[in-house]
């Protein structure tokens, strides 16, 4: 999955994350808590062939998600993780393992799962209409996660991170922010897109801590594509378009041409939608 050459850069993001994680395996989350899952450790395979296929220069703009999604990163180790994307676009391929406590209504498939992340095919099929070779990302965007944890209550719902109970929440939220520094000041982008308000308003967070004053990246706010929002629902695709279009991320041309290819995007290896089969989308909600 990597090509030795630029791997000095990878090696100190896997090292920032690895240290994240160690830091987090040491927070107690509370009773409300019934399951943590870290994917970067049994899904450790995938998630360093992506970090090394994709995070080996500096970048320019990041894409910072929350944190995984029961059927994404919590799946395969890749942010936003829709698993025909994950393979068949991203070329992600690693062997995955099963979380220490598996929950019995949330099994971990790895890359041999079939349900699919809707926020991650919504964002990733918009990167690859942007980006049909997969160039942004071998060059100047990266995505990331900004905490690395799912969590999920005892009934198998999914429970984001600004919802934790107060302590542990600032807590993690401590040990997120300065990792996300780290990350900032081994990439220096130029850009920081928040995916929904929460990672946009850590991103603020984190970077208001930095004493380096030459870190000042634009934070943004990019709508998230959670099937939970009406407003994502109602056609995240061109909003998202029209986002990146106001941010000056992407020109008028290509916003027009990625607006054509939707209405006949091409098919992935292993693509069949099997849609959702249990739950409501607000107790399932796709993070990344």
């Amino acid at each position: 999955c990597n090509d030795v050459a630029e791997d000095g850069i990878a090696d100190a993001f896997l090292a920032i994350e690895q240290k994240q994680s160690e830091l987090l395996s040491r927070i107690p989350f509370g009773s409300k808590v019934s399951h943590v899952y870290n994917p970067l450790v049994y899904a450790r395979e995938p998630h360093e062939c992506f970090v090394r296929k994709y995070c080996r220069t500096r970048k320019t703009v990041i894409f910072l998600g929350m944190n995984p999604g029961p059927f994404g990163m919590a799946q395969n180790g890749v942010p936003f993780g829709d698993t025909p994307h994950v393979v068949g676009w991203l070329g992600i391929s690693g062997q995955v393992e099963k979380p220490r406590d598996e929950h019995p209504r949330r099994p971990v498939l790895g890359l041999g799962c079939t349900r699919r992340e809707v926020s991650g095919q919504r964002f990733w099929s918009l990167l690859r209409e942007l980006t049909a070779d997969g160039e942004l990302l071998q060059g100047p965007w990266f995505v990331h996660n900004y905490c690395p944890l799912a969590f999920l209550l005892p009934s198998g719902a999914n429970l984001t991170p600004n919802r934790l109970p107060l302590e542990a929440r600032q807590q993690l939220q401590a040990v997120c922010d300065a990792a996300l520094l780290s990350v900032l000041a081994l990439l220096r982008p130029d850009v920081v897109a928040g995916i929904g308000h929460y990672a946009r308003d850590r991103a603020l967070a984190a970077v208001a801590t930095s004493q380096d004053p030459s870190l000042t990246p634009r934070v943004l706010c990019l709508t998230h594509p959670s099937p939970a929002s009406p407003k994502a629902n109602r056609g995240w695709h061109s909003l998202a378009l029209s986002e990146l279009l106001s941010f000056g991320l992407i020109s008028e041309d290509v916003a027009t041409k990625a607006r054509v290819e939707l209405c006949s995007p091409p098919r992935l290896v292993g693509s069949e939608d099997s849609g959702p089969s249990h739950g409501n989308a607000a107790s399932m909600v796709d993070t990344g």
